[in-house]
């Protein structure tokens, strides 16, 4: 056996936390937040509602989001290692609802 592997955090990585990316995305504005968001049922991914806040979603997944007396359709599209400003989240997903633009 190869006891060498790739380090992953040079990589892009193939799934996240749903709680880690809703605050990577800057739907919440504290990840303790998006953890009860997804606690208390508020998230779907693909039409299921998930209540792990650990469940891990991948490029392609939908996220159904009910925030702020809003539901928001999300297509993800990305991850992104750190949270940063509000244009560093385009690579992040598709809004399909068009509630983020005009």
């Amino acid at each position: 056996m190869v006891g060498g592997t790739t380090p992953t955090s040079d990589t892009p990585s193939e799934r996240q936390r749903l709680d880690k990316w809703l605050w990577h995305a800057r739907l919440v504005k504290a990840r303790t937040s998006a953890a009860a968001l997804v606690s208390s049922g508020h998230v779907r991914v693909n039409g299921v509602r998930e209540t792990s806040p650990g469940h891990g979603v991948k490029t392609g997944d939908v996220l159904t989001v009910a925030l702020d007396r809003r539901v928001r359709v999300l297509k993800v599209t990305g991850f992104a290692q750190r949270r940063g400003d509000a244009a560093s989240v385009q690579g992040l997903y598709d809004d399909l609802d068009g509630s983020g633009r005009s």
